[in-house]
């Protein structure tokens, strides 16, 4: 079995820059790790590999130290790694990034199973796995929570209806996303990333693209537009109380009761 795993580059924290004519994040700005909600995919990826057989590749999308991510994954035991990077691509909202990770898997091969983190830290929207099946043409279940079995032509997983848990059986080739509680994420190993520090990951452009109109990528073929968009004001206030014993606790119980955290 093929199993294609889509993994995203995010900020490490909330102090980020964004530009303020385009209103997208300025990714080049603060430090990035792999989204969290991808290790659990790529967790499950590989206990089916290590199950039933077959490989496990990774794809991303994002500038070009997204490449970190595909060395991370390497480290976890992936085995082949792709990345999708144009300055066209840039500003995409959902529907265009959805669009350009459906082209960049068709040119990356054919899969049995894509796998995808319920959502992202940096959009939370939770909407591309489900697009980038749409585009592919391919049946999608949202939030497994857990695998039940693999079969020759299908894959039966517990999908969370919040209410109840629904038991379906999905055919190959199909996309699946999966909710963080599903596995526990291994660490990454480091005998395997000195293995592979310099193994080389494919590179897709809009030249290496099925689909070579710009138009259709980026900023171009976002039908949202953000209007406005700022990092989180820092208001945190230090201040020193001093006295004794009696007179810093009433100080405090009086702030306490001004801001009516108590009564």
């Amino acid at each position: 079995m093929k199993i294609l795993v889509c993994i995203k580059q995010v900020p490490e924290s909330n102090k980020v820059q964004v530009d303020e004519v385009t209103g997208v994040l300025k990714r080049n700005s603060s430090e990035s790790k792999m989204n969290p909600y991808d290790l659990y995919a790529l967790e499950t990826a590989l206990r089916l590999k290590e199950k039933y057989g077959g490989s496990v590749d990774v794809i991303t999308m994002g500038p070009p130290q997204a490449k970190s991510i595909l060395y991370e994954a390497f480290a976890m035991s992936a085995d082949e790694g792709a990345i999708i990077t144009d300055r066209k691509f840039g500003g995409a909202d959902v529907l265009a990034t959805s669009y350009t990770l459906s082209q960049g898997i068709k040119s990356f091969g054919d899969f049995d199973l894509i796998i995808c983190g319920l959502q992202t830290t940096d959009g939370d929207t939770a909407q591309v796995g489900p697009e980038v099946s749409e585009m592919l043409k391919i049946p999608c279940v949202c939030n497994v929570n857990k695998i039940i079995d693999v079969k020759d032509k299908s894959i039966i997983v517990d999908m969370d209806m919040s209410d109840d848990i629904e038991r379906i059986e999905i055919n190959y080739p199909c996309l699946i996303t999966v909710q963080k509680d599903i596995v526990e994420p291994r660490l990454p190993s480091y005998l395997r990333k000195k293995a592979t520090e310099h193994k080389q990951v494919k590179v897709f452009t809009l030249n290496d693209m099925v689909d070579k109109d710009e138009h259709h990528y980026g900023l171009n073929a976002s039908p949202t537009k953000v209007q406005k968009i700022f990092p989180p004001s820092s208001d945190k206030v230090q201040e020193k109380i001093s006295g004794n014993i009696e007179e810093i606790t009433d100080t405090i119980y009086q702030k306490l009761k001004a801001k009516k955290i108590v009564f």
